[in-house]
C-alpha cells in the first residue's frame, strides 16, 4: 500500500526532518510544487506571485541559522545548547546539563559544562535528492574541548554520524554519541561487574531555536511519551505513556482517569534553571526500578518549552546522577527524553504527512502517515520498513492507539508539526549494530519526528 503513496513522498524522506521535497495532489498521486503563474488581468504586480519563493524555501538563509542558538534534549539525557555558522562551516555545542561521563576512569565525571567545537560538513553528493537539501543538513565531524583541564573528543563513526538537520525554527537528528563503560570504573565495576560497555554513534536531538521561559505556558492537560534507559541494568531500555495536569506554576498532578498514577516528567515543581533558558526540576521520577533502591536518589528533569508553528511543545530530559563519595553514594543513573502535546482531540487526518527524525535504534528514520495507516521508511533506499496502524478512540484525547504489523501495540502524540511514537516491539531491523552490545534489546521502540510534508 504505501509504495503507491511514497513516490514523492520518499524523495523528500532522505532529506532534513523539516524540508519540503514536494507538494500538492493526493496522497495516492503526490504532485510536485508549482505555484501559479499570473498572466495578464490577474497579475497585480510584476513578476510570480510573492509565495513561490517561500514554497522553495527549504531551511533559513546561512546568515540566519548563524545568528541561531538551538537548545534542546537528547536521548541521552542531556540539555544542550548549539550553534552551527553554515559561511564558516564550523559548530559548537554545550552541554548544559548530563549524565554522559566524560572519561571512562569516572562515571560520575560528565559531560556537563563542556563546550565542543569542530567542523560540519553536508552530506555527500547522492546522499539526498537535491543540492538544496543538502545546504539545510550538518554533520557534525569530530569535536574537542576542554573540562577541568582534560581534552575531551567525541566518539564518532563516519558511516553513522552525528546529523543536524535545520529548518524554521527547529533542529533535529543527532549530537555526537559517546562510549560509555562502566567497567572502567574500578568502584562501578566492582558495583556491577557484568555491565558491558557500549558505543552510541549519536544521541537523538530535537530543539528549537525560539523557546518560552513562562511557565504559564506549561498550564494546562498533556499527554506525554517517555524512553529511557539505564546503564547499570545493561542499558536496559522503557517507555510509557503519562497524563500529566500542569497548573501556571509548574506544579505536576495526575490527570483524572490517567494510565499511570503519578506524576513521570516531574514530582517536585519546575524551576528555572540558572545554565539557560529552561526549567529543573529535583529528584525525577522513574519509569524503570532502581539499580540500587537506597542509592537511588539525585536524577534531575529538565524541561525545554519549545515554540514552533504557534505551539508550545515541552520536552523533557531526565539526566542521571552518580556520585561514589562514600559519604553521598548515589547510583540513580536512568536517563532519556520525552515529548509532550496537549490532551486535545486529533481528529483522522489532522496530522497526516511524511515526517523524518531519529529514533531509539540510533537511525535516521522516516514515518509516512495517513489516516489509520502509518510506515516507517528507511531514507538510504526509500522502501517502507516496517507498518502500523492508528486507532483515534482516544479514551484519552490526544494520545492515539498504535499498533504494527506484527500486532505490537503503542501510542502516538503530535503537536506543531511534531509527532512522537513509541511502540512494544521491535520495529526497522532493530537498534544499529554499531550503537549496540550483545546486551541490547530491540524494544520497546521511541521516535519523533518533524513533519516535512502534509497530504
Amino acid at each position: 500500500m504505501f509504495e503507491s503513496i511514497v513516490r514523492c513522498v520518499a524523495l523528500a524522506a532522505a532529506a532534513t526532518p523539516l524540508l519540503v521535497a514536494c507538494g500538492g495532489g493526493k496522497a495516492s498521486d503526490p504532485s510536485a510544487i508549482n505555484p501559479a503563474q499570473c498572466s495578464g488581468s490577474t497579475c497585480t504586480g510584476q513578476g510570480a506571485p510573492s509565495s513561490a519563493t517561500a514554497a522553495t524555501a527549504l531551511c533559513p538563509a546561512d546568515a540566519d541559522i548563524a545568528k541561531n542558538t538551538y537548545l534542546g534534549g537528547a536521548g541521552s539525557g542531556e540539555v544542550v545548547s548549539l550553534s552551527i555558522d553554515p559561511t564558516k562551516m564550523t559548530y559548537s555545542l554545550t552541554f548544559l546539563a548530563s549524565p554522559i561521563p566524560a572519561q571512562s576512569s569516572s562515571v560520575q565525571n560528565t559531560r556537563a559544562g563542556l563546550t565542543i567545537t569542530g567542523a560540519v560538513q553536508h552530506p555527500p553528493s547522492g546522499a539526498l535528492p537535491t543540492a538544496a537539501q543538502i545546504a539545510c543538513a550538518f554533520q557534525l565531524q569530530q569535536g574537542t574541548g576542554t573540562l577541568n583541564g582534560s581534552t575531551y573528543t567525541t566518539a564518532y563513526n563516519a558511516n553513522n554520524p552525528p546529523t543536524i538537520y535545520v529548518g524554521f525554527g527547529v533542529a533535529g537528528g543527532g549530537i555526537p554519541g559517546a562510549t560509555v563503560n562502566i567497567g572502567g570504573d574500578s568502584t562501578a565495576a566492582l558495583l556491577f561487574p557484568s555491565v558491558k560497555s557500549r558505543t552510541f554513534d549519536f544521541y537523538p536531538f530535537l530543539a528549537f531555536s525560539s523557546v518560552s521561559t513562562s511557565l504559564s505556558d506549561l498550564q494546562g492537560n498533556w499527554n506525554a511519551l517517555l524512553y529511557h534507559i539505564v546503564p547499570t541494568q545493561n542499558f536496559a531500555a522503557a517507555a510509557t505513556t503519562a497524563q500529566e495536569t500542569y497548573d501556571a506554576s509548574g506544579n505536576c498532578s495526575v490527570t483524572s482517569g490517567a494510565t499511570n498514577t503519578s506524576c513521570d516528567t516531574a514530582t517536585s515543581q519546575w524551576a528555572t534553571d540558572s545554565n539557560g533558558s529552561y526549567f529543573t526540576s529535583a529528584n525525577a521520577p522513574r519509569i524503570q526500578s532502581a539499580s540500587v533502591a537506597l542509592l537511588a536518589h539525585g536524577g534531575a528533569s529538565h524541561l525545554i518549552l519549545g515554540k514552533l508553528n504557534g505551539k508550545i511543545v515541552p520536552v523533557v530530559v531526565r539526566t542521571g546522577y552518580v556520585n561514589e563519595s562514600l559519604t553521598s553514594l548515589a547510583v540513580d543513573d536512568e536517563s532519556g527524553i520525552a515529548m509532550m502535546a496537549p490532551a486535545s482531540t486529533l481528529t483522522s487526518g489532522s496530522f497526516d504527512g511524511s515526517f523524518v527524525g531519529a529514533d531509539s535504534n540510533f537511525a535516521y528514520t522516516a514515518t509516512l502517515i495517513n489516516g489509520a495507516t502509518g510506515g516507517f521508511l528507511k531514507p538510504s533506499t526509500m522502501k517502507t520498513q516496517s507498518t502500523f496502524t492508528l486507532d483515534y478512540t482516544q479514551t484519552h484525547p490526544g494520545l492515539i492507539g498504535a499498533t504494527d504489523n506484527n500486532g505490537k501495540t503503542g501510542n502516538v502524540i503530535a503537536v506543531g508539526g511534531l509527532y512522537g511514537i513509541f511502540l512494544n516491539g521491535e520495529e526497522n531491523g532493530g537498534v544499529t549494530s554499531t550503537s549496540a552490545n550483545s546486551e541490547t534489546s530491540n524494544s520497546p521502540y521511541f521516535g519523533v519526528g518533524a513533519l516535512i510534508q502534509p497530504q
